[in-house]
């Protein structure tokens, strides 16, 4: 790699090829990628052989499954391989030109199989059921069909559902409306940073400004940012409205009795489970209002303010970690998945899997990504901080679940819901917390390491279960019939606020505001899988450094699953039952168990 002392960030053939991805992999040369974007859109027009004609001939029905899937999965690898050339460096005409000609691809693809699922609900269904034991193959396909099968009541005829894609790009529009006024047009103002000089709040920057020292920093940009959303209230409150409004037509139209129905219905997960998330997490918010007692005191501070939430209590431990000191920490917090888990990691580790530096253009952030017909990739931009540590543990654990599930399952169930896509990268991140702990005798470290765990729970379990109140109760306010003004949106969240962070924290005026910001809420009941997502992570790591290998051979059953059962009993096969509140009751434990701990070293 170049030298990182420089002020400017390399470019990218500075970059020492150890350090980034083999996209060769995907394609050895554009040219390659020419040939099979010519072979899949000659497959898209050549779908139209099978319209029509699934119905009559259950043997046509496999093979439009065995042509669409090998067109979809060349379409995938398209698309992945142009968007990350483009994401080497975003500034290259080229590789936009050719992630551009991808999506349009994906458009004419997905429209030319449209028809299939409306075909197969056309099927009898006595009819399908024997010809799926009866036909070599198509036994393949019975989770699917079943799914279809039991979404088949909420499927209306073709006109309907024609007039109600049609409808979609219009019920789009207080989304987009939002994504242009918050990405775009919205301006916050200046504030004085801490060395006096004038600075402009932008979203990117706000929290860094909310972990600033000097308090008067963290309150002017909560005050500006806020200010500039409340000055648009009523048209953001319009917005919001208008799309809790669009789920509960779509919800209506297709016969749910509520919106929320409707969204979990995808995912096959009763809306019990959504209860009893909130109810267990408010019966155990006095362990939050005890976090929040001890960051008070830690910050030295007589009042704690909403802006007082993010600046660290326990600074994070100055030393640089080298990629290479990174991968070894990684690997030795994922020892207990045992040899064969190690033994992949390793491969990938120096398999050209990973894209690990900064440089110029490009894109910022963490992600893993790949095909079925491909090994997955991770996107890093590595600094050398506890938290890049992490972010390699995290990041991982998402590309060996796709890596396992790549391996075993066909690709009609190589994607795995997003209700449970977040459940590998949290395991991998309690195992290397875990680890961490056991070999950091230094207090400040392991004050800081545990500090960190415990965000992480503020974060995603208390925040998103809060959001996920909240969006329950405005869609039934809605579906009640009661209005939304922006007066009702603000009291219901700075009431929420009041009871999620108890009396330990002045709750600001501004934060009644909050909502108004959040693009979350324009993708309705998704939040609550974050906070689903992380109990069972947790629950899934505590029993693999308990149980051993029977843990692990359930949980690397679960890893190669992908999509072929529903998230709920891919779940409990790896030993987590969401149907009840235990396993959110074992991850306020652990917060508890933590906090015990913290509360020593502060």
């Amino acid at each position: 790699m170049s030298d990182n002392n420089k002020n400017t960030l390399p470019a990218r053939d500075e970059i020492d090829a150890r350090y980034k991805w083999k996209l060769e992999d995907i394609y050895e040369s554009d040219s390659q990628w020419e040939e099979d974007f010519k072979t899949v859109r000659r497959m898209a027009g050549e779908m139209t052989s099978f319209k029509g004609r699934l119905a009559g001939d259950m043997k046509t029905l496999l093979d439009c499954f065995k042509f669409s899937e090998k067109m979809l999965a060349l379409n995938d690898k398209l698309f992945v391989y142009a968007r990350m050339r483009r994401d080497e460096n975003n500034s290259l005409s080229k590789y936009q030109a050719l992630t551009d000609r991808a999506m349009a691809l994906s458009t004419e693809v997905y429209a030319s199989i449209s028809f299939i699922d409306p075909e197969i609900l056309s099927i009898d269904e006595e009819l399908l059921k024997k010809s799926i034991d009866e036909i070599e193959g198509l036994s393949l396909y019975k989770h699917h069909i079943s799914e279809l099968l039991r979404q088949k009541k909420h499927i209306l005829s073709d006109r309907e559902e024609e007039l109600l894609a049609l409808s979609s790009e219009m019920a789009d529009a207080p989304s987009d409306i939002f994504t242009m006024f918050n990405n775009a047009d919205i301006k916050f103002g200046y504030i004085k940073d801490e060395n006096g000089e004038e600075v402009e709040v932008t979203k990117g920057r706000y929290i860094k400004f909310l972990e600033s020292k000097d308090r008067r920093v963290r309150q002017d940009a909560f005050r500006t940012l806020y200010t500039a959303y409340s000055s648009m209230i009523n048209t953001l409150s319009s917005s919001l409205g208008s799309n809790i409004k669009k789920n509960r037509f779509y919800a209506t139209v297709r016969k749910y009795d509520s919106s929320r129905s409707a969204s979990l219905d995808s995912d096959n997960v009763p809306t019990s489970v959504y209860d009893n998330l909130i109810d267990t997490v408010n019966r155990n918010l006095p362990l939050l209002h005890r976090y929040l007692q001890l960051r008070k005191k830690a910050l030295k501070l007589e009042q704690l303010h909403m802006y007082d939430l993010y600046v660290p209590i326990v600074e994070e431990p100055p030393k640089q970690i080298g990629y290479e000191d990174a991968l070894e920490m990684v690997k030795k917090g994922l020892a207990p998945m045992g040899d064969c888990y190690l033994k992949d990691l390793e491969s990938a580790f120096k398999s050209g899997w990973i894209d690990v530096f900064e440089n110029q253009g490009k894109t910022s952030g963490a992600y893993s990504w790949g095909t079925h017909l491909t090994h997955p990739y991770v996107l890093l931009n590595y600094q050398g901080t506890i938290n890049d540590v992490f972010t390699i543990a995290h990041e991982m654990g998402h590309a060996m679940h796709s890596y396992y599930t790549n391996k075993t399952q066909p690709y009609i169930y190589s994607e795995y819901k997003i209700f449970v896509a977040e459940v590998a990268s949290t395991v991998n991140e309690s195992l290397l917390i875990n680890y961490l702990l056991s070999v950091t005798p230094d207090k400040r470290e392991r004050a800081y390491l545990l500090n960190h765990y415990l965000e992480e729970f503020r974060g995603t379990l208390f925040r998103q279960t809060m959001f996920a109140e909240f969006e329950k109760t405005t869609h039934a306010l809605i579906e009640s019939g009661e209005a939304l003004t922006a007066q009702e949106f603000c009291r219901i969240y700075r009431e929420l606020n009041e009871r999620y962070f108890g009396p330990e924290v002045v709750i600001d005026d501004e934060i009644a505001f909050e909502w108004a910001r959040i693009p979350h809420f324009y993708s309705s009941f998704y939040v609550y899988k974050y906070a689903t997502g992380i109990s069972a992570a947790v629950s899934l790591s505590q029993q693999i450094l308990k149980e051993g290998k029977p843990a692990v051979d359930r949980y690397t059953h679960f890893l190669k699953s992908g999509g072929s059962d529903y998230p709920l009993e891919l779940l409990k096969k790896a030993g987590v039952d969401l149907s009840g509140p235990e396993p959110v009751e074992d991850a306020m434990k652990m917060f508890g168990a933590i906090l015990d701990e913290l509360e020593k070293l502060v």
